[in-house]
């Protein structure tokens, strides 16, 4: 049972975490959560799609299914996450110096709530296939176990929403001038993270190269304990990153950082333009 609560809290910790930065990444947004709402249901479903055709997509392009299709699911959320930074680069600021016209002021710009609530799917298709594979296994293995996996897995689930609800809260502390710049920022590492995952993966599927082992701190902190996973989530902390790993983290980073500045820097032309103009 404990076993099964200690691996059922850490698959749901991270989906929970990257939930509570959108959540927060979207404070004043009218109808957020009818979107991160239906991301999370989208995913639940989506997992238990995963599970049942998880042989064939293990199957999939001789053995390597598993792995391709993990990237697929990073790269998706890394664009949707790039394009809600270059977005809140242009309307951060108003959002934050307009919260009661908010959602006026979102309706006469492209939302970000479909990229998000894709994302959220996304993090909860990739840890709750794992979540419904691990007790799968279980119940078939031996059905006897099943009273106590349920317990388990009700504990583990529990505890890994408990905690994403705290940083969700935590977030809520800060002031709204800065809570976009610090949600911002968490968002910008959420999908560097991923994009270095993604890239992990078409390593193990011998599509990209390793490019060999830049460091090993799994003597420190390995990528299998909470707090591991934990950064892993919130900052793509890998103990034994390879070469194209870090490479595909600083890119994304680089990327995002370009795109936001140049977002910013056109709005802040047309404003000026417009207002000469006038």
């Amino acid at each position: 049972m404990l076993s099964t609560a200690l691996i059922v809290f850490r698959e749901i910790l991270e989906a929970a975490l990257v939930i509570s930065i959108v959540l927060a990444a979207t404070k004043t947004v009218p109808g957020r959560g009818w979107w991160v709402s239906g991301g999370v249901i989208g995913g639940v479903l989506g997992a238990c799609l995963v599970a049942v055709f998880a042989d064939v997509i293990s199957s999939f392009a001789s053995g390597m299914g598993q792995d391709v299709f993990n990237s697929s699911v990073m790269f998706v959320a890394v664009v949707m996450l790039t394009w809600h930074c270059v977005w809140m680069s242009k309307h951060g600021r108003e959002m934050a110096q307009q919260l009661n016209a908010v959602g006026e002021a979102i309706s006469q710009g492209t939302r970000p709530l479909t990229g998000l609530a894709i994302v959220v799917g996304v993090a909860v298709i990739r840890e709750g296939a794992e979540v419904v594979l691990f007790l799968y296994g279980i119940a078939a293995g031996d059905p006897e176990q099943i009273p106590q996996m349920v317990t388990g897995g009700m504990l583990g689930l529990t505890g890994g929403v408990a905690l994403g609800a705290a940083m969700y809260f935590g977030l809520l502390q800060i002031s709204a001038k800065r809570l976009f710049s610090v949600t911002n920022v968490l968002v910008i590492l959420l999908a560097a993270g991923m994009a270095s995952q993604g890239a992990g993966f078409l390593v193990s599927a011998d599509i990209l190269p390793a490019w060999g082992t830049v460091w090993d701190s799994s003597w420190l902190l390995t990528d299998s304990s909470i707090a591991g996973k934990m950064l892993r989530t919130l900052i793509g902390y890998t103990a034994q990153p390879a070469g194209i790993q870090v490479v595909f983290y600083l890119l994304t980073l680089g990327v995002i950082l370009t795109l936001s500045y140049w977002s910013k820097h056109a709005e802040h032309k047309s404003a000026g333009s417009l207002s000469s103009s006038g």
